[in-house]
């Protein structure tokens, strides 16, 4: 069965676009891994291994990858290695299936509680401000209305940032000064949005890690505050992490799980790395599913990630 087919035609060629340094990466590894050789047998594996470690796929999960795919060659007795990649997108697709909650949905599905909040968190960089743009614009894009709280009150410029993408989107942004406290913004955007009627309310906050401390008592504040206003809130703890930065995405990963209930990640930059393993290996080792990925600059470059499109872009040979 082909695995593509969820996205439309112009979402997986932009799929394969965003992802082709990886790609071409990939490509030329897992070539080398299989010169000369007709089957796939230890040494194959063994190259196979640095291929994917080498991809940022990390360590815990390539181990997991080789021992599906050694399991598969004792079953089989004998497979070709012209076998190989459609047998490592079989099995990784199968991996990534115990932790990620695939849906052929889009922005315009209904959603499950309106207003629908989403609070954004995620170090500084890691491309956390272009993300809330790039969602209020596919979300705006799809008929729904949209609400943006500027919660990181830390910096200025997080503030005036996200101004001028929500001014680029069109969509109303809640702020107050630099220094007010974010769970008063919070209280503030939520309290509109119900009185607004609005469909989703987008909240940022504050990317600090040099005190995980501090980190989890704001975070959980603002959540505290927000219930107040509705029960249920915030309904998705979405990180943001760079694809970019390879391993140090697994570090911000720990991090921020450690200080917050995270339910989804969004993974951005891919279109700029060869890193692009990196989705994978995050979301076998936290069990979390990657909802989004960023595949590029522009405000459309924000995709639902499914992992038979990703998994078949990202070994495509073609």
């Amino acid at each position: 069965m082909a695995l593509l087919g969820f996205l439309g035609k112009d979402k997986n060629e932009s799929l394969n676009k965003g992802l082709e340094k990886t790609k071409e990466s990939v490509f030329h590894k897992l070539s080398r891994a299989v010169v000369g050789k007709s089957k796939v047998d230890e040494e194959v594996l063994d190259n196979l291994e640095e291929v994917l470690v080498s991809s940022d796929v990390g360590v815990a999960t390539t181990l997991k990858i080789i021992e599906r795919i050694e399991a598969r060659v004792a079953k089989d007795k004998y497979l070709n290695t012209s076998e190989l990649n459609s047998i490592l997108k079989e099995e990784i697709v199968a991996l990534l299936e115990k932790n990620q909650t695939d849906s052929e949905s889009d922005f315009s599905s209904q959603l499950k509680n309106t207003p629908f909040v989403i609070m954004v968190v995620g170090v500084n960089g890691s491309g956390k401000t272009t993300t809330i743009a790039k969602l209020a614009y596919q979300f705006k894009s799809a008929g729904k209305k949209v609400l943006i709280g500027a919660a990181d009150t830390f910096r200025a410029a997080a503030i005036d940032q996200l101004q001028i993408w929500a001014d680029r989107v069109g969509v109303p942004l809640i702020k107050q000064q630099m220094g007010s406290d974010p769970a008063s913004v919070a209280f503030d955007t939520l309290r509109s949005a119900v009185s607004g009627e609005t469909d989703v309310v987008i909240i940022d906050t504050a990317g600090r890690l040099h005190n995980k401390i501090n980190l989890m008592t704001e975070l959980s504040k603002i959540k505290r505050v927000m219930e107040k206003v509705i029960p249920e809130a915030p309904h998705e703890v979405l990180l943001v992490l760079d694809g970019s930065t390879g391993q140090n995405a697994f570090e911000q990963a720990r991090q921020f799980t450690a200080a917050t209930n995270v339910t989804a990640m969004a993974i951005t930059k891919l279109d700029g790395t060869a890193k692009g393993g990196v989705v994978i290996g995050i979301s076998d080792q936290f069990k979390i599913p990657v909802k989004y990925i960023g595949i590029g600059e522009k405000l459309e470059d924000l995709l639902i990630f499914n992992r038979f499109d990703f998994v078949d872009s990202l070994f495509s040979l073609k």
